[in-house]
């Protein structure tokens, strides 16, 4: 039945099988309204799955996004769904670039052993405390400012009144992060431990004024009220796998292989499935992808008339490299046991001044080096990732995130060559605090080959339509509204609007969107839900 034509119509169409587009088609399905969800690919997820990267090998990795903090607790429990987050005991292991036999070990679990550790690889006695102090001062945003996710959207003054220090507002959300990093702490390790929080996916230094550093580094520390980051159980496909139960318990249609062609601003969808093309008519369409990838669905603003969505290219700004490895690599720092520094999150050449110098580098047109990168082990909190003969051989899993990379680096670049430059980078980075090459100890699969591959921003943008390999789709934004901003409909209330009013955002493009936390998701079923109860 090839190009044939039909039409239907739904109460919610949605584009793209997200974790976020998974948690709107469970809200609108348990509300009753019909809902299909479409997916490009042959299974839902986005970046939120586990995968196994090398055929015979029992390792199934989160093979992009990789750990939970932003994903609220009333989503988990209004939907029903069965996840175990583990906590981190180490927060962070951190050595000396210049001497690697040294290094900061924050353990949550004794206070005294962190601060011998910060006395030993800085030489200051009361730098420990400062950095105690420092995100002692910062946890009121996470209590303050993580409970208004799932709400419409405040006033910014109203959101100034609530955190209630005029300082700590004015060095967060008015002043690059740098400047209050320098007064807060006093060495360069310190300083770029904090700072690598701003740095996640973006592309920025520590004294930016156009404050995205700022905004990145705030979502990582108001997750779950705490700012603490956690392991999935079972990796994050099995976070999506939960989504996507509920959703289909809920009476959800959800459709694989479904490619979205166009859409048009009054909610009228054409996709291609399997033989056919199938026009769909929705009374309101979410859209899971990026708003880049919006406009292109919807003309541009070209034929179709539509005004365009997003006015800014996104740019991601890493390269992640997944490894398995036969055990844990030796360090040169032999007072810290590899178990312990590998299970929190391992930075690499991460000081501030390297972070800024590698930023230099790349707005220049190079591959920073030393490559700012951090890395941490999955299967040393969860073993459960690995088959029973893995784990019973002491194999683990290795996972490297490259900061300071952003697209512009793949514009005329041969993509394969790329991949290879940024993991011969990142391989150097790591070496350089090793006491034994990484190569050594990368497991090898059945033919021989090296279990390792790097997933570049170019490969994000092919493999799953993420442009610019953004993960948060365009520019991260303050979690709130201005105080002249209209607020006159529910998409707008919600944070969720675009030009076009039967068209909301439901993903990371959303306003608090953003990693894994499901709240673009539910706040684009509460706006369309209010919209069709009118």
């Amino acid at each position: 039945m090839a190009d044939a034509v039909l039409s239907r119509t739904h109460d919610v169409i949605i584009i793209g099988g997200g974790h976020n587009a998974l948690v709107a088609a469970a809200y609108l399905a348990r509300a009753g309204r019909s809902v299909v969800v479409l997916e490009r690919l042959d299974h839902v997820g986005g970046a939120a799955v586990s995968e196994r990267p090398w055929e015979g090998v029992d390792a199934r990795l989160s093979r992009y996004s990789y750990l939970v903090s932003l994903l609220p607790r009333r989503i988990i429990d209004d939907l029903g769904l069965s996840i175990d987050l583990l906590r981190r005991r180490y927060s962070s292991y951190t050595p000396v670039p210049s001497d690697p036999t040294r290094g900061i070990l924050v353990d949550t679990g004794d206070a005294a052993a962190t601060a011998a550790s910060f006395l030993d690889a800085t030489g200051d006695p009361g730098e420990a405390q400062r950095f105690a102090d420092f995100y002692t001062r910062i946890d009121p945003l996470a209590r303050t400012l993580f409970p208004t996710v799932l709400e419409p959207l405040a006033r910014r003054s109203d959101v100034k009144r609530l955190v209630g220090d005029d300082g700590l507002w004015a060095d967060v959300f008015e002043n690059p992060l740098g400047a209050v990093l320098r007064t807060s702490l006093e060495t360069d390790l310190a300083r770029g431990i904090a700072l690598t929080d701003g740095l996640i996916g973006t592309f920025s230094s520590a004294d930016d004024p156009s404050l995205r550093q700022n905004r990145c580094f705030l979502y990582h520390v108001i997750g779950g009220g705490t700012g603490d980051w956690d392991v999935p159980v079972g990796g994050m496909g099995r976070v999506t796998a939960e989504i996507e139960r509920a959703a289909r318990a809920a009476g959800a249609e959800i459709r694989t292989g479904a490619e979205v062609l166009s859409l048009s601003p009054d909610g009228e969808v054409v996709v291609a499935d399997g033989d056919r093309t199938q026009t769909l008519h929705g009374r309101v369409v979410l859209s899971g992808v990026g708003p880049a990838v919006l406009d292109r669905l919807l003309g541009e603003g070209g034929a179709s008339g539509a005004d365009p969505v997003s006015s800014e290219l996104p740019e991601g700004a890493q390269v992640k490299v997944n490894m398995l490895l036969k055990r844990l690599p030796r360090l040169r720092d032999e007072r810290v046991a590899p178990e312990a520094t590998f299970a929190g999150t391992f930075h690499i050449n991460e000081t501030m001044t390297q972070l800024d110098d590698a930023y230099a580098t790349a707005a220049a047109g190079g591959i920073p080096h030393p490559l700012p990168a951090e890395i941490y082990c999955h299967s040393l909190t969860d073993p459960t990732i690995l088959g029973p003969e893995l784990r019973a051989s002491g194999a683990q899993t290795l996972t490297l995130f490259g900061l300071q990379v952003p697209h512009r680096l793949a514009e005329g670049a041969h993509r394969d060559e790329l991949r290879e430059e940024l993991l011969a980078a990142a391989q150097r980075s790591l070496d350089s605090v090793l006491a034994e090459p990484i190569a050594d100890v990368v497991f090898q699969a059945p033919d021989g080959s090296p279990c390792i591959e790097a997933k570049t921003t170019a490969d994000l943008e092919q493999s799953l339509g993420m442009a610019g390999g953004d993960i948060f789709h365009g520019s991260l934004s303050w979690p709130w509204a201005e105080d002249d901003e209209p607020l006159r409909t529910p998409a707008e209330r919600w944070g969720v609007a675009t030009p076009h009013a039967a068209i909301l955002l439901c993903g990371s493009g959303a306003r608090r969107g953003g990693a894994v936390s499901g709240i673009g998701g539910h706040n684009a079923a509460m706006a369309a839900l209010e919209m069709l109860e009118r």
